[in-house]
């Protein structure tokens, strides 16, 4: 049963534009072809269209119109009525009831409302931080009052007062929550986790196609806020390693759904674009440069710190930051956008039969290089990933490669995927004879490598150092690089250039009062960000006390930055140091065995107040050297295992347990 229904009363002449009809029970508003702007064909395939639409579809459509047309106060194409004559205007609040069926109290325009909006994040690396600052400066442009927190901090009974929830977290490793974000995460998938009827929520998730799990933790947080309750304002957003156009549309949705519920908010969505998102992650810095505009930094110094003989080689690189405006503090990372290994480029073009001049457009902005040259520098092409088979599969029609990609074949499809690149896909499935613009377009763009700074920007004011390895090794019959790595050991030159930004990481700092004892553990390069930490205490005159737990394979050949440990031994910078080489007894001896052997005095700093450093491999070292911190806390402290376990986890709530692992 339809009936006429009058819209937009104050234009008054809208009439009958519209109708009110009932469809399976649903209130619908169905377009009328006569004294509309469309023609026949548009109103039926609008028709078609917006009853099967959702709210978060509504809202998001409604939102997008209001970003395209680019004015805070929308004025929509004229509307013409033939029978009054007249011509009117559609505000942002209009068009969303034009898109909308019996709109929810979240997205009905005119509803009264709270302003109040919560911007959680969990964060690793300090992307969701940066990307919740950013959210939460739009909000507040907007009128909302905000109030944004790390999961780390948010004590868990302010989680049944909220009304509107944004929240913004990576997922860390193979599928797991950002250490600030554990303790959240495990309560809120509890039996203690409090029902949430009355929350709207809506996540962003970032994470790496590359990973099996990828944005598994963003996708946990999302189907948990649900089944307690809680109802979405926008869908989940899940983002890969260049999130700026992901994040971007979902923060235009989500402005778009908050402002569509207030009638009192002037305008409509605000547009929110990839250079903005882009601004705001660059670690609290007022200079121009970030991730999508890199400083090109001047190599000062480029040393390898290993000993003849070694089995690895370590570089000691040294670059300029004069001129830059960028500023960092010991604990956070040093970003470097890296170029491909020449030798690869030059493999996959004659793979494919490409010059290599053959141009491609490399962006949604229309921008085109050489595929030569976008090989090198814009496309991630070491790392396979599960989309990228996917889109190849549905590309090539290729049967063996479609079958990989299917339901039920995932631990062949793990497998296939680990330690290959886009030569082993192009030759082992005959990708030849596909264009240059088909196949790059299936491609991701290369990832920044993200380096912890091992210098102090008190001692060396406009200078950034960096400790990395330099990676290599041969796999399915090929010499296998790592990106970066590579290229500053084989081509980065004393006085060449290296596109850089900084990332910071307020999850890796000093104690802020200098009288506090650390403990730091990181072997190998792990070491990085504790000679940053003793240079700027040396510098500041801090006085607390300092261990470093240090190992390595050989004393001889592979102890970085050997003779400033010395020196602040001898100084008293640094209080004690134990080391561990690993191949220089029989058997092998690690950083987590040291730790055991002085478990007494190490757990007396932890009852003094210590905070405990972690950097170094993830997978490995990170987890021994928390089950030794375990074992030692439940030896030493007369507990059983789930004490120590509240005892480690306190002094994670406590900013005392510090990890920077990768």
């Amino acid at each position: 049963m339809c009936s006429s229904r009058s819209f937009l009363s104050r234009a008054g002449f809208l009439n009958n534009l519209l109708k009110m009809c009932t469809l399976d029970g649903v209130k619908i508003l169905v377009l009328q072809v006569t004294n509309s702007p469309f023609n026949e064909e548009q109103v039926d395939l609008l028709n078609r269209l917006l009853p099967g639409l959702n709210d978060s579809q509504r809202v998001w459509l409604s939102g997008y119109l209001t970003a395209l047309l680019g004015t805070a106060a929308v004025e929509a194409a004229p509307i013409a009525s033939a029978a009054a004559g007249q011509t009117a205007t559609v505000s942002t609040a209009d068009f969303a009831m034009l898109t909308a069926s019996e709109p929810s109290s979240a997205v009905q325009a005119g509803a009264p409302a709270s302003k109040e909006v919560t911007v959680l994040y969990g964060s690793q690396t300090g992307n969701a931080k940066g990307l919740a600052q950013q959210l939460s400066s739009r909000l507040e442009g907007e009128g909302f009052q905000v109030t944004t927190v790390s999961m780390g901090d948010l004590k868990p009974n302010q989680l049944k007062k909220m009304e509107r929830l944004l929240l913004l977290v990576s997922t860390h490793g193979e599928g797991e929550p950002p250490d600030a974000a554990i303790s959240f995460y495990e309560f809120l998938h509890s039996k203690r986790a409090p029902k949430l009827e009355g929350l709207e929520f809506s996540v962003l998730a970032l994470g790496d196609t590359s990973y099996e799990f990828f944005c598994q933790t963003g996708k946990d947080f999302d189907q948990r806020l649900e089944e307690l309750g809680g109802k979405r304002i926008v869908e989940r957003a899940d983002c890969d390693v260049d999130f700026d156009e992901a994040a971007a549309e979902w923060m235009n949705q989500v402005l778009a759904a908050l402002n569509a519920g207030h009638a009192t908010t002037a305008g409509g969505a605000v547009h929110v674009s990839t250079s903005q998102i882009a601004g705001d992650q660059t670690g609290g810095n007022s200079s121009a440069y970030s991730r999508t505009n890199p400083f090109q930094a001047e190599i000062l110094e480029n040393l390898n710190l290993n000993g003849r003989g070694s089995k690895r080689e370590t570089r000691h690189i040294e670059l300029s930051l004069e001129g830059s405006g960028l500023q960092y503090q010991p604990g956070d990372c040093l970003a470097i956008y890296p170029e491909n290994h020449p030798q690869l480029v030059t493999d996959i073009l004659e793979a494919m039969g490409w010059s290599g001049q053959e141009t491609v457009t490399i962006n949604k902005n229309g921008e085109q290089r050489s595929v030569g040259d976008a090989l090198l520098t814009h496309y991630e092409i070491t790392v396979l990933t599960k989309p990228l088979l996917t889109q190849a599969a549905a590309l090539t029609g290729n049967a063996r490669l479609q079958e990989l990609v299917q339901p039920g074949h995932e631990a062949e499809l793990k497998s296939y995927l680990n330690g290959r690149d886009l030569l082993d896909l192009i030759q082992d499935f005959s990708l030849k004879g596909h264009s240059a613009q088909e196949i790059t377009a299936l491609l991701r763009k290369i990832p920044p490598r993200q380096y912890s700074i091992s210098s102090s920007p008190t001692a060396y004011p406009e200078e950034v150092h960096i400790t990395v390895r330099t990676v290599n090794y041969e796999s399915y019959g090929r010499e296998r690089y790592g990106v970066c790595s590579t290229q500053l050991a084989q081509r980065a030159e004393v006085g060449e250039h290296l596109p850089v930004y900084i990332q910071q990481n307020d999850q890796f700092r000093l104690p802020e009062h200098p009288d506090t004892p650390i403990i730091m553990i990181g072997p190998g390069t792990g070491v990085a960000p504790f000679r940053a930490f003793l240079g700027e205490r040396e510098e500041t005159g801090a006085t607390g006390k300092s261990w470093l737990f240090y190992g390595n394979q050989h004393f001889t050949t592979d102890f970085l930055y050997q003779i400033e440990w010395q020196r602040w031994l001898k100084d008293g910078v640094l209080t004690r140091m134990d080391v561990a080489f690993s191949r220089d007894t029989t058997e092998k001896v690690y950083v987590q065995h040291r730790m055991l052997e002085h478990s007494r005095e190490l757990f007396a700093w932890l009852e003094e107040g210590a905070v405990v450093y972690v950097c170094g491999d993830e997978k490995r070292m990170a987890h021994d050297v928390q089950a030794t911190l375990l074992q030692i806390i439940e030896r030493e402290g007369v507990l059983n295992a789930e004490q120590a376990g509240q005892y480690l986890a306190g002094m994670q709530q406590e900013k005392r347990y510090l990890r920077d692992v990768y």
